[in-house]
Parts: structure tokens; sequence; C-alpha cells
């Protein structure tokens, strides 16, 4: 299995970022995944995550109402649109399934 994300940035307090996530070698469509932040000094914590058909979908109290994850089975991508960005979301956005995970990708939230 293979996860590549993409899509992070430097974006200013308020503004909005898509991160994108394509995965390959395992079945899509049958796996619930997750999006995974880690900050500087701090544990990795779990964003969103979605289940395999995409109906049903969690998220951490600190982004509800600000983020929304999603998928393309027909793409094998999941998404993390986030908006309202605040500075302590910055952090390395990981794309997870199971005991896989992406290389991650930079989100920096600063004026």
């Amino acid at each position: 299995a293979q996860l590549v994300e993409s899509g992070g940035g430097l974006v200013q307090p308020g503004g909005s970022l898509r991160l994108s996530c394509v995965a390959s070698g395992f079945t899509f469509s049958s796996y619930r995944m997750s999006w995974y932040r880690q900050a500087p000094g701090k544990e990795r914590e779990l964003v969103a995550d979605i289940s395999s058909a995409g109906g049903s979908t969690n998220y951490a109290d600190s982004v509800k109402g600000r983020f929304i994850i999603s998928r393309d089975n027909a793409k094998n991508t999941v998404y993390l649109q986030m908006n309202s960005l605040k500075p302590e979301d910055t952090a390395v956005y990981y794309c997870n399934v199971l005991r896989t995970w992406g290389q991650g990708t930079q989100v920096t939230v600063s004026s």
C-alpha cells in the first residue's frame, strides 16, 4: 500500500487549503481513511476520518465546522478541505489507512 499527500503550503489565518491523498496498492473503496496531523513538539492526533463509502465521518473537536473530509473512490483519493485556518492548525498532515502512512504535507498558517 502507498499513500501520497499533496496540497499543503503557507496560508494566512482565515484562509483555506485542500489536501489530497492518492492511494495505491490496495482496494481503496474497502477501507476507512483518516487524516492525522503532528505539530512540532506534539503527538500525532486524529483530525478526521471517513468510512469506506463516504457516508460516515468523524472530526476532532478542534476542527469541527471548519474542515471537511471527503473521498472519491473512482480516483482512489481522499481529501481534506480546510477552511477558516488558524495558526494552531500548523502541522504536518498525514494520510492513513490501517498501519500505512503517507510522507506528510506541511501546512503553515501564519501572517
